[in-house]
């Protein structure tokens, strides 16, 4: 099948309102509520008129950290990344690929964005949403699943001729423990009383999980006490767990990392749980991190890249400094997820690729972000808005229902309450492999807030 040139009609942009049951703290942001935003397009692909859509929750102090702007200003930084990424797509009238409008459209608006002041993150991030929803419509407009379609050149990328895509039917979850999250039913902390797990040991109990990812603060003592804490707790209800390690940009430099690193493994209770670490996910802050080589320190898991993924040529430039590994986010740009397996793909014994979310939330943004991953081959994806929003949230019933109709083996609707099904520790992607781009059914777009 040829890929799919489209004209792009219209875009429209909306928002609604997420409270997290439990504050999640990463680096030194907390976070209680935030906005999601969602695109819906229409376009004519082969003389037929077709919707697609995507959603992503827009968090504060992950795309711009800096301390001055309030978790308001974050949101407005997004909202204006994607006002220029519609106005930027809608500009061109010339039917392309989906590939081809990221490289052209995709590229001068995060031009702009970083022009207006738009840190390159923050400036992907329209971009990247707008990618999604042009490759949900292509997709549908040759009724294809995202496997079968990208298989078939259907979005015209210049990747998955070489790259092997897979098409699991489940994937294991990852789960976050945040830095503020309670571990045993002894620690104080927030409890909503809402029938869902608060604790980790709880969450390990309700989900049957295994693979768990640990924020750090930077703070060497704290970190390494709070781990130990964790380390017990996993040893005591999961027979074989496995973790991943969350810098956040938290270590202010190569050598503070490195002092970080050596007191950890001269630590003998954490000696189990260094013995079972994937990898250490962006530990210095994205201004320096590409600048100074880690390859001279003695860290022997692999240190992948997070938040310095923000232009094309950052994983290269990751490895010559001593980088194993990156991690894939759709909200970060599917093509640099594409790119970025089929170079993992090429060097398998030295790079990784790992799976990462931004409390993805059930329906669209769950839904693609998981299939994205599992499609590159990974094993199991960070998976924590089940923990930290309950459900579907502020959607109304008629839309959780609607997916969970749609989509079975994701959702769980015994309960009155339509959430994420979390069985033995792994998502059943079975029902993910529809026409579009991993959803048969859309939000209710008359229940959304517009982005003016």
């Amino acid at each position: 099948m040829p890929a799919q040139a489209l004209h792009l009609r219209s875009v429209e942009l909306f928002e609604r309102p997420v409270a997290l049951r439990l504050p999640f703290r990463f680096g030194a942001a907390t976070v209680t509520q935030c906005p999601q935003a969602f695109v819906r397009l229409e376009a004519d692909v082969g003389g037929h008129r077709v919707v697609g859509a995507t959603a992503e929750l827009m968090v504060p102090k992950w795309f711009d950290k800096s301390p001055e702007l309030s978790h308001e200003q974050n949101f407005e930084q997004l909202r204006a990344s994607l006002r220029l990424a519609r106005d930027t797509y809608l500009s061109d009238t010339t039917p392309m690929t989906p590939h081809q409008l990221s490289q052209d459209a995709g590229t001068a608006a995060i031009a702009r964005g970083v022009a207006l002041g738009l840190p390159r993150l923050a400036a992907q991030f329209g971009p990247a949403e707008l990618d999604k929803a042009v490759a949900d419509a292509a997709l549908r407009g040759a009724g294809l699943d995202w496997v079968v379609g990208l298989r078939a050149g259907v979005l015209g990328d210049p990747f998955t001729r070489e790259l092997g895509l897979h098409a699991p039917t489940s994937i294991s979850v990852r789960h976050t423990v945040g830095l503020a999250d309670r571990l045993t039913a002894s620690d104080a902390g927030a409890d909503p009383n809402d029938g869902l797990p608060v604790t980790l040991e709880a969450a390990i109990a309700h989900y049957g999980l295994r693979f768990f990812k640990i924020k750090l603060s930077g703070n060497a003592e704290d970190d390494i006490e709070r781990l130990v804490r964790v380390s017990a707790v996993l040893d005591a209800g999961v027979p074989d767990w496995r973790v991943t390690l969350d810098g956040n940009e938290t270590f202010a430099s190569v050598g503070a990392l490195d002092v970080f690193w050596q007191k950890l493994t001269a630590e003998p209770r954490l000696f189990k749980l260094l013995q079972r670490t994937f990898v250490l996910e962006q530990p210095l802050p994205r201004n320096l991190a590409l600048d100074d080589s880690i390859a001279r320190l003695d860290i022997d898991v692999p240190v992948i890249l997070d938040e310095s993924d923000d232009h094309s040529e950052a994983f290269e430039e990751g490895i010559a400094q001593g980088y194993r590994g990156i991690s894939t986010k759709s909200c970060k740009g599917l093509y640099g997820s594409l790119a970025h397996a089929l170079r993992v793909a090429r060097d398998p014994q030295t790079l990784v690729l790992s799976a990462e979310d931004l409390t993805c939330q059930p329906g669209l943004a769950v839904q693609q972000d998981t299939l994205l991953a599992a499609s590159l081959g990974v094993i199991h994806v960070e998976r924590n808005g089940h923990h930290y929003v309950d459900g579907f949230g502020a959607a109304p019933e008629a839309e959780a229902r609607a997916f969970a109709d749609a989509h079975p083996s994701l959702y769980d609707a015994s309960d009155n309450t339509v959430r994420l099904s979390v069985r033995d520790g792994r998502l059943d992607l079975t029902h993910l492999y529809v026409g579009g781009f991993a959803s048969a059914t859309l939000p209710r777009w008359e229940n959304l807030t517009p982005i003016r």
